[in-house]
């Protein structure tokens, strides 16, 4: 439930120095936290409401990698502290937790624009790994599980079984016959040590410094840092590739996977990572977008079920469960996509 603007003026900016009064306004279409601009006096600021699966200790994670980021000379989001100290601020169980970061300038983008937009966003990823590599840090409030694909495998068939009355429940059943055979059909992943990593490396969480070229091909910085902390390279490269190279909405009935967006951003990270990629790190990221795609699927197929996790389109869609069951359908076409293109990647990225 979104709060009303005047409420959030009464409830949560007065907790903090210099907001009395400020303009609200949503800001973005993020599917997990509700986000605003909040404006005074020509400075502007991003005020988000915390979706429950996050903790308050989330943000000392992310004020911890915004100092190592800010410091390496990247530009980033750094959270604003409350007139307390704190950083968030905890309004009631109804209302939730919310917390104020810096406002970047900037423009992010659904699909890929162009070669050199990939290229980019992969050297950003890349100045942002090099930038945490070696970073001392203990992340607590981490999402238990967020790639156990076994976990979210379990969970679509606990769904399936406590739901047999879900208006969707036979279409998602049907979907997740096909999901399930498929898991057995992927090379599993190499055991790799984990670094940080950005956690949701989807192509708007990245801003552009403009809307045309060559603004749109200049990365700016990395935003949505709640998913930040250790993490398999394979799992941070496959969520960038099933949305980068897809040249379809999340939620369309078709898909393709765009080799040469994958080419661009591959080389655009392998040239700026500063050190050359293991031949089992390039084994991983050849197989980590198969299983991500097919993750995803399967999370969103649950959910079209449960109801209760993803947002959703309520202006195209009667309801959570029918928008999220497109989405489902949308990653396991791209699944098929991807794992159609196997041999040309695996070219790209010299195995």
């Amino acid at each position: 439930m979104q709060l009303q603007a005047h409420l959030i003026q009464a409830r949560v900016l007065t907790r903090y120095a210099g907001l009395d009064g400020a303009q609200v306004t949503p800001l973005g279409r993020g599917l997990v936290n509700q986000t605003y601009l909040v404006s005074r006096g020509g400075l502007h600021f991003v005020l988000q409401r915390l979706n429950p699966v996050f903790c308050a200790a989330v943000n000392d994670n992310i004020d911890v990698v915004t100092r190592r980021l800010a410091e390496a000379g990247m530009v980033t989001p750094r959270l604003v502290p409350a007139r307390d100290g704190c950083l968030s601020v905890d309004i009631g169980v109804e209302d939730g937790l919310w917390r104020l970061l810096t406002y970047v300038e900037g423009v992010s983008f659904d699909v890929a624009a162009s070669l050199g937009q990939a290229r980019a966003a992969g050297c950003l990823v890349a100045r942002f790994h090099r930038a945490l590599d070696g970073l001392e840090h203990e992340f607590v409030g981490m999402r238990a599980g967020v790639h156990d694909t076994a976990h979210h495998l379990a969970r679509l068939r606990e769904a399936l079984q406590a739901h047999t009355d879900h208006r969707l429940h036979r279409e998602v059943s049907l979907l997740a016959a096909e999901l399930f055979a498929a898991v057995s059909g992927l090379p599993p992943l190499p055991r790799l040590p984990r670094r940080v990593c950005h956690g949701d490396l989807k192509l708007n969480n990245i801003l552009f410094a403009g809307s045309q070229p060559p603004a749109a091909e200049q990365a700016v910085c990395l935003i949505d840092l709640d998913t930040v902390g250790p993490m398999a390279l394979a799992h941070e490269l496959g969520d960038a590739w099933r949305s980068w190279c897809n040249r379809s909405p999340e939620d369309a009935s078709l898909a393709k996977f765009d080799l040469e967006i994958f080419r661009a951003s591959f080389e655009g990270f392998r040239d700026s990572l500063g050190r050359s990629l293991a031949a089992d790190e390039r084994r991983a990221c050849l197989h980590g977008v198969e299983w991500i795609s097919l993750e995803l699927a399967v999370r969103f197929a649950a959910d079209a079920l449960l109801e209760s996790y993803f947002g959703w389109a309520s202006e195209r869609y009667p309801g959570r469960g029918e928008h999220n069951l497109a989405r489902a359908r949308g990653q396991w076409a791209l699944h098929q996509a991807v794992c159609a293109t196997r041999r040309e990647r695996a070219r790209i990225l010299e195995i």
